[in-house]
């Protein structure tokens, strides 16, 4: 018998569940309490039987989405049921952003020394290597062509640490050419290979870039040829010195009213008790 392919028939629309506008409103006031519920916004047929009413959020973290009623009802039922409630975003809705796996979200600045990155067999930034096994299998002799390791950088991995290490903070800095680049600096170690005519290693403990790859045409304040002027100070420390002869004699301030009209006072009593007569004089 010849295939016949299924023929999807379009859903009924249902007169009792699209009237159903009230029932649905108070299942989703139950949920949304005590957030309020906008207006009816749309209804849609699932299967028979089987409807969705939506109205739209007000609440002002969900912008664009809407309440989902689902309704049904029994057969030659005429009275519809809430079955559930539910948020559903529509057209032009408030979403989160598109998931990004683990290993595509990932950074270099990321990953600390104890992390442990998933082997990648297909790195576009390695290609295999070889291995020299001399006269002793167990001693390995390392060479230059990086014998001795299972796969070394392929030319795209060198380009692509090239371009990002020269564009980095590490790299030139744009505008003139400075005087005093790496390329003339004490402190540089050389790299080894091809990369040596563009980078190489700070070694000054006082540089920011210590330990790090830096171009040659990199330059820092920490540059061993670079020096400050010797300017002098502004403020110069001179020795203290006292010039007698620049001294002002200043009077001691005078004692107030108060203190006059109390020393008055006790003048005047002394004055009263000395003049006073004795019990002799009295009597006679």
């Amino acid at each position: 018998m010849p295939k016949t392919s299924a023929r999807l028939r379009a859903v009924k629309k249902d007169a009792v569940l699209e009237g159903a506008v009230d029932v649905a409103r108070a299942g989703a006031e139950a949920v949304a309490h005590p957030r309020p519920v906008g207006e009816h916004v749309g209804f849609e047929m699932v299967s028979e039987r089987l409807a969705t009413h939506y109205f739209a959020s007000t609440d002002a973290g969900y912008v664009g989405w809407c309440w989902a009623v689902t309704v049904a009802r029994v057969p030659r039922g005429r009275v519809a049921t809430v079955c559930e409630v539910d948020m559903t975003p529509r057209e032009g809705a408030l979403l989160a952003p598109e998931w990004v796996p683990w290993e595509d979200r990932l950074r270099p600045s990321d990953i600390s020394r104890d992390d442990v990155l998933p082997y990648k067999a297909d790195d576009e930034r390695l290609v295999q290597s070889f291995e020299d096994t001399s006269a002793d299998p167990d001693l390995p002799v390392v060479r230059e062509l990086g014998l001795g390791r299972v796969r070394v950088l392929s030319p795209e991995g060198h380009s692509q640490a090239a371009k990002r290490w020269y564009e980095s903070e590490r790299g030139p800095k744009s505008g003139r050419r400075p005087r005093n680049t790496c390329s003339t600096c004490g402190f540089l170690v050389k790299m080894g290979g091809d990369m040596r005519t563009m980078f190489g290693v700070c070694a000054n403990e006082w540089a920011t870039d210590d330990g790090a790859v830096v171009s040659l045409d990199h330059t820092c304040g920490s540059h061993s040829e670079t020096d400050v002027p010797k300017n002098g100070t502004a403020w110069p420390v001179r020795p203290s010195r006292v010039n007698e002869g620049a001294l002002d004699a200043e009077p001691m301030p005078r004692a107030s009213n108060e203190a006059n009209k109390d020393e008055a006072t006790v003048d005047e009593t002394k004055t009263d008790e000395a003049d006073a007569p004795t019990g002799e004089e009295r009597e006679d």
